[in-house]
C-alpha cells in the first residue's frame, strides 16, 4: 500500500533522498509510536535526516503482535488525518514478518504485507536461532518471484560468532538490511560488531532506520554520518537510496 506520489516517483525511479525499508511510525499497533503525534514526530524528523520515503512496518507476529493484514491496513489509513503536514516524506505501508509457521502460511496464501509492488517482504527471526529450513523456505519464496528482506542481521547471535551462516540465506535470495543505528552502538556491542564486519564484507543491500520513537532519529543521524566515515558517502547514497529502490523494484540480481 503506498501513496500515489510515491508510487510515480517509484515507478520513474526520482526519489531524491534516502528511502527507508523499515520504521515503526504507525500508531498503537506494536512497541512503535504510541500516538498518531509521535509517529509524525518521527517522520518529521527522518525527513530532516534526509529520508523522502518512509515505509512503515508494523510488527506482524502471533502471540506477541497479533496483527493481521487488515489490521495493519486500518491502523495505516487511521494514520492519514495527521499526515496533512507538507514537509513530511512520502509514505507506504509493509510489515516486519516474524518468521514462523503461521506467518509463513500467511506469505504463501497472500495475507502478508509485502512491499508495495508485491517483490519483496521484510522478515525477522527469533535472536537466538535461525527457523528450521529457513533456507527451503526463502527459496519457496523466491519461486513465487518474493525476495525476502531480513531485518538486522547483526542483532542475531549466530552471526556473532560466524557471518558465514547467513550464506545459505543469500544463496536461497535473500537481502540483509542494516539496522543503521547498530553502528554506533545502540544495541550493544556484539550487534555493532557483527554489523561492522558484515559491512566490511560487503554483505548488506540495504540500510534503514527501524526507529520506534523520535528519540530513536538522533542515533539514526549518528548512524548515518558514521557509515559515511566508513564506506564513503558513495555506498552510504547505495545502501540508504539505490539498493532500497531496487529491491522495491524488483531489480536487484538474482
Amino acid at each position: 500500500m503506498i501513496g500515489p506520489a510515491a508510487q510515480q516517483m517509484l515507478e520513474a525511479g526520482t526519489v531524491r533522498g534516502f528511502i527507508d525499508l523499515h520504521c515503526h511510525w504507525v500508531a498503537s499497533i506494536d512497541d512503535g509510536a504510541p500516538t498518531p503525534e509521535e509517529g509524525v514526530a518521527m517522520l518529521r524528523g527522518l525527513r530532516g535526516a534526509g529520508f523522502d520515503l518512509v515505509m512503515a512496518t508494523p510488527h506482524m507476529r502471533p502471540s506477541l503482535f497479533d496483527n493481521e493484514k487488515l489490521d495493519l491496513e486500518w491502523a495505516f489509513q487511521a494514520m492519514g488525518r495527521v499526515l496533512a503536514e507538507p514537509q513530511l516524506p512520502e509514505v507506504g505501508l509493509a510489515s516486519e514478518h516474524f518468521f514462523d509457521d503461521v506467518v509463513f502460511g500467511r506469505m504463501l496464501s497472500g495475507e502478508a504485507l509485502p512491499y508495495p509492488g508485491g517483490k519483496a517482504i521484510l522478515v525477522e527471526f527469533p535472536n537466538d536461532a535461525f527457523p528450521a529450513r529457513i533456507s527451503d523456505r526463502f527459496f519457496d519464496l523466491r519461486l513465487r518471484r518474493i525476495r525476502p528482506v531480513l531485518a538486522h542481521p547483526e542483532r542475531y547471535r549466530p552471526v556473532w560468532k560466524d557471518p558465514t551462516v547467513l550464506d545459505p540465506l543469500l544463496d536461497g535470495g535473500a537481502v540483509l538490511l542494516l539496522d543503521i543505528a547498530a553502528v554506533v552502538g545502540k544495541y550493544g556491542r556484539g550487534p555493532e560488531r557483527a554489523a561492522l564486519k558484515l559491512l566490511e564484507q560487503g554483505y548488506y543491500e540495504a540500510a534503514c532506520s527501524d526507529a520506534h520513537r523520535a528519540r530513536d532519529i538522533d542515533d539514526v543521524v549518528r548512524g548515518i554520518e558514521r557509515l559515511e566515515k566508513l564506506m564513503g558517502a558513495e555506498e552510504t547514497q547505495y545502501l540508504l537510496r539505490e539498493g532500497p529502490l531496487a529491491i522495491l523494484k524488483g531489480t536487484l540480481e538474482s
